[in-house]
Parts: C-alpha cells; structure tokens; sequence
C-alpha cells in the first residue's frame, strides 16, 4: 500500500528553531500524528541573521549554515520517527521548505538555505523542496503558499474565516464564502518586536507581549511606520527581512528621538495588530472567524488588540481547530509535498500572482 503519512519541516522567520510534523493524508483527511522541535543555537541564529544582508565571502558562509541547517533538520526527522514509532517506509516524504535568508521577488528570486540530498543520506526518506522557485519562474511572488492548505482544511460552508499566520512576518489566508481563496503577506509580525526586545532587553521575544503592554504607543511614529509604501500596496505581494529590519526601524526613530524604548516596543505591537486588522477588514469586510497560528498567537497582548480592530469576529487559536499554533506551517509543508509527489498544482495565483497553477517543489529520491 502507497504511504500516506508526509513530514514537514520548517524553519521560520523567526529564527527560533526547526519544527517537523507527520501529516496522515489517508482518504483526503489531514490528521496530525507527530510533532518535534529542536531551538536554533545562538551562534546559528545569529549566522542566519548576518547573512540577510551582504557579507564578505558570503557564498562559502551560505553553503557551511545550508550544511548546519540539514543535519539540524535531520535530527529532527529522525527523533521524531524514533518517538513516534515510524519507519522510513511508513513515510512516503518529507517537505523541507529550508531556511529563507534573501526574498526579491521583484528581482525574481528568493532564497532558502537547504541540502535536500544531505537530508536524504541522512534520513532515508524523499525530500521534497525549493518549493517557491516555480512560482516566481511563473511570474508570482513565490509567497504566500500556505493558504492553499489552508483552504483545503479550514475553509467552511457558513463562515466567512481568514487563517492568520504571525511568525517574523505576518500572511493572512483569506477564506471568503463564494470567493476564490487568496492571500498576501501584511507586513512584519514578531520581527520588530522581536529585535527590539533582543536590543534592550536581551531576550528573544517579549513573552505574551508583557513588556508591550507596559508601554504607551506613540501614534506619531505609528504613523511613520504606517506610512511604508509597502501597507498600501496591492495584493498579491509578500515581504521579508530585506525590508523590515531595525535599520528601517532606526530610520524612522530618527524623527522621534524622545520616545523610550518601551513606548517603542508599544507602538511595534500597534503596527503589527493595525497592518493586520486593515488589511483582513479591506478584503473581508464581513468577517465571521479569524484562525491564528505561529508564534504570535501566543502573544496574548497582540490577539487583544486584534479582537479590539475586529470586533465582529471571533479570534481563535489554530489549536481549536485540530493543529497547534506552532505546528501549521510545518503541516502546510508536509501536504505541500504530498501536491508534488501526486503531480497536484499548490499554488495559488490569486495569492502569488504566478501566471497559472503549477506543480511546486523538486524531488530528492531516498
């Protein structure tokens, strides 16, 4: 019998750490059986960091942290079989979306370190990867690709919902009653925050949003930040590190020298909750249900804001319906792969602005 449970393995954004999944796609359903992670080190994070922007020798420094990064994900494939009792031939492949360290769309390209046949050696398993690259051959961004999982596994016959992913980068799925599904990146999540509080406060994240809360938002560098060009764009589009990043942040400090750091952390909160809540209030007006996951759903001072720009809308967790926060990206991946292998298309124009459906992703055999 054909194998029906797929892995996913993702590495976000957010710099955090590698989280892999089994997807069980047995009869069209996705069930969830497994789930690991393992933290990025900080000297890892901190070369994933140096090389979003140019370096010297920074070809060679690539290819060493694209090593780094399979055997991490490795690791991770391979404890999570242990733990879950799976053998290589109960898995028909693995996803391994790679870590994004450049994305130009504009210039057609983005780039996600990875070793598909290092992972392969190591694991035993098919991998499937590179999976933006067809679509920004196509003419789209290559992001966002996740709605089209989640169109197959929330969308609803009554409500209208948007899936809402905050990582470093925030993407909305929009799930619209009667409308093609489509989605967009609305611009930073936890990444401002989180370089930020890493600046002052030496730590990776402001946990639940605390320290945010604490402090009062300056609605004058509010409407600085507000005014990138990037937050009246049109959709399709999507976003990254090359563009929001603390050097932008310092750019516009410059103009507000008075504010205290936490008023800063404060008014980052209030970017990221108002990027969301006006863009999913444009292009879902009669929103019923809002779907959150990534590592943002658990900041519980964020989700506050955002039941108070959506008040028509019930703000839930991913968790309420079947997979964890932390686990939905690296899913999406999982039945990415499954797309691949079926000879199935993934993406979705009206969410990428690619030319036309296509088959996304190659094939490293076991």
């Amino acid at each position: 019998m054909k194998p029906h449970i797929y892995l996913g393995v993702m590495s976000g954004t957010s710099l955090d750490g590698v989280d892999v999944v089994a997807l069980d796609l047995a009869d069209g359903q996705a069930q969830l059986r497994a789930a690991h992670s393992l933290p990025f080190s900080a000297e890892l994070r901190a070369a994933c960091l140096t090389l979003q922007s140019p370096q010297p020798n920074e070809l060679h420094i690539a290819q060493l942290m694209a090593n780094e990064l399979a055997d991490l994900y490795s690791q991770a494939i391979n404890e999570l079989l242990a733990a879950a009792s799976l053998s290589t031939e109960q898995v028909a492949a693995v996803g391994v979306h790679g870590q994004t360290v450049r994305h130009r769309p504009e210039h057609a390209y983005t780039i996600q370190l990875n070793q598909p046949a290092r992972i392969a050696e190591q694991t035993g398993l098919t991998v499937v990867s590179d999976f933006r690259a067809r679509d920004i051959a196509a003419g789209g961004q290559g992001a966002p690709l996740v709605p089209a999982f989640h169109d197959a596994v929330w969308r609803d016959a009554t409500k209208n919902r948007v899936v809402l992913n905050i990582g470093g980068f925030a993407n909305i799925s929009v799930l619209n009653l009667n409308e093609t599904t489509f989605g967009f990146d609305t611009g930073p999540g936890n990444v401002l925050m989180d370089a930020w509080v890493a600046k002052h406060q030496g730590k990776a994240y402001d946990e639940n949003g605390d320290w945010a809360a604490s402090g009062t938002p300056d609605s004058a560098l509010l409407d600085s930040l507000l005014s990138d060009a990037y937050f009246s764009m049109p959709h399709p589009k999507s976003t990254g590190r090359d563009s929001f990043h603390l050097d932008w942040l310092n750019s516009h400090l410059t103009n507000h020298p008075a504010i205290s750091a936490v008023d800063v952390q404060a008014t980052l909160l209030r970017l990221t909750a108002l990027s969301i809540a006006r863009e999913i209030t444009r292009v879902s007006p009669s929103l019923d249900q809002l779907i959150v996951c990534g590592g943002g759903a658990y900041n519980a001072a964020l989700l506050a804001l955002l039941g108070q720009y959506l008040p028509n809308a019930t703000v839930c967790p991913s968790s309420e319906h079947g997979i964890d926060a932390e686990h939905v990206e690296a899913a999406a991946f999982a039945w990415l792969a499954a797309q691949t292998l079926n000879h199935r298309s993934s993406n979705l124009p009206a969410a990428t602005g690619a030319s036309g459906a296509r088959i996304l992703g190659n094939i490293t055999s076991a």
